[in-house]
């Protein structure tokens, strides 16, 4: 019997070794079937091991490279948003209890965890105006995704349609999921929507849009069910604070990212994906739901009643491959939403709303600045410039200010601005300064 040898730590001799019983000459011939162009040649250039101490030193000078100005001199969103988290998110979620909360595989043993993401599921329902919410996807994006699958396994139609006002990175995680599941795309402009019954599984809405604006809800979701196709709807959790939530239109799936409730934005991630729905399609979400009912003594319990994730039922009924419950970030945007409270999230709401349209008012009125969004906005807008966006924020980083999102690919000289609560009239004023002058 050939000797074993361990994954990690082998020796010159013992990889010689493996390296004979394997029959080949270098570790580089394992690779040998991978295109030499997809092979990162880089790999050999990683310099040799360096002390603790000298490793510290390193990681901070690289640090010193990144632009880290005072959150309320930050003016980009699309997507991750400064917010204000108190200290009590960070104070709880830190508890011991709490650290290590992933996804409870022996589920019911975690009774703690498991209340929290029943209430996590609650305050979804809640702020979306749906009937059921799971415990959590992994992001917004693939929520989003995951949406447009659970509407072709409703409706049994494998073709979706879709506004073009959709966050461009939605698309691209869109067409990742439904490509291999030869599902077609059609993306529509939202003044030409043509669906005809029975050809679309869903029409899929950004509320707001990427754009920052409010589309026509009522009349989208009328478009959607006069032709027999579900409602789905991707919701910023705050504006359906502001506004009406997405089940006073219809909507028959709601999805959305949890990161504006309490949860840092953390270079990208981990974020949270929120995703609820009507309750007759309850048996096609993906994901899992925790159930509250009651033990042999008559206490209040919590349980996993729907767990339809590969890894636990027959792949060929399995609604997703989703890997986790996000417990950890659900449980942040728990204590974030408990602690606001209904009034405290809609002064949140009302101070992205007022100081965005105060941003707005005053940006436009600069010679060569235009607001572009003529529907309703919630806290993000475009604005064309008279120059290259690219050239604004290179000279509003020199005065630690960061712009908004350059989308001149998009809209000719276009930048998305973004405003949340913990922009002060005086750093508004201060970017609307500094734009004046960056002709």
């Amino acid at each position: 019997m050939a000797k074993q040898f361990p994954y990690i730590g082998n020796s010159e001799i013992e990889q010689e070794a493996i390296l004979e019983y394997l029959g080949i000459k270098s570790a580089e011939d394992l690779f040998v079937d991978i295109p030499k162009e997809y092979r990162d040649s880089n790999l050999s250039e990683i310099p040799s091991s360096i002390s603790e101490m000298q490793l510290v030193e390193h990681l901070t000078l690289l640090s010193e490279k990144n632009i880290n100005p005072n959150p309320s001199k930050s003016f980009i969103g699309a997507g991750a948003y400064h917010h204000y988290i108190p200290s009590t998110v960070l104070s709880l979620a830190q508890r011991g209890e709490y650290l290590t909360s992933y996804t409870p595989y022996q589920a019911e043993v975690s009774q703690g965890t498991l209340q929290v993401t029943y209430e996590l599921q609650s305050l979804i329902t809640e702020l979306y105006g749906m009937d059921v919410a799971n415990a959590g996807m992994y992001e917004g994006g693939s929520s989003l995704a995951e949406a447009a699958l659970m509407a072709c396994r409703v409706k049994n139609i494998y073709k979706v349609a879709c506004l073009s006002t959709i966050a461009p990175r939605y698309k691209e995680v869109l067409r990742s999921y439904l490509a291999p599941q030869s599902i077609e795309i059609v993306f529509m402009d939202t003044n030409d929507v043509d669906m005809k019954k029975d050809e679309y599984a869903c029409l899929i809405v950004q509320y707001p849009n990427f754009y920052g604006s409010i589309e026509d809800m009522r009349a989208l979701s009328d478009t959607a069910h006069k032709s027999n196709s579900l409602f789905v709807v991707s919701a910023d959790p705050l504006a359906a604070v502001m506004y009406k939530a997405p089940g006073d239109y219809g909507a028959d799936i709601v999805v959305g990212e949890g990161q504006g409730l309490g949860i840092p934005i953390s270079f990208g991630g981990p974020y949270i994906g929120l995703f609820a729905c009507k309750s007759e399609y309850l048996r096609q979400m993906p994901g899992r739901i925790v159930g509250k009912t009651v033990d042999k003594r008559g206490d209040s319990a919590f349980v996993l009643t729907l767990q339809t994730r590969e890894q636990h039922i027959r792949r060929e009924r399995a609604t997703s491959n989703i890997c986790t419950s996000e417990a950890l970030m659900g449980l942040m945007m728990t204590i974030y939403v408990a602690t606001l409270g209904k009034s405290g999230l809609q002064q949140v709401a009302s101070s992205c709303f007022h100081n965005a349209h105060y941003a707005a008012e005053q940006i436009s009125q600069i010679d060569g600045f235009e607001l572009i969004n003529s529907q309703p906005f919630f806290n993000e807008f475009v604005i064309a410039c008279p120059i290259s966006p690219k050239i604004i924020n290179k000279k509003l980083i020199e005065v630690g200010i960061i712009g908004g999102l350059d989308i001149s690919d998009q809209i000719d000289n276009g930048i998305l601005f973004c405003f949340t609560e913990i922009h002060s009239k005086e750093s508004i004023d201060s970017l609307v300064d500094n734009l004046k002058h960056v002709n």
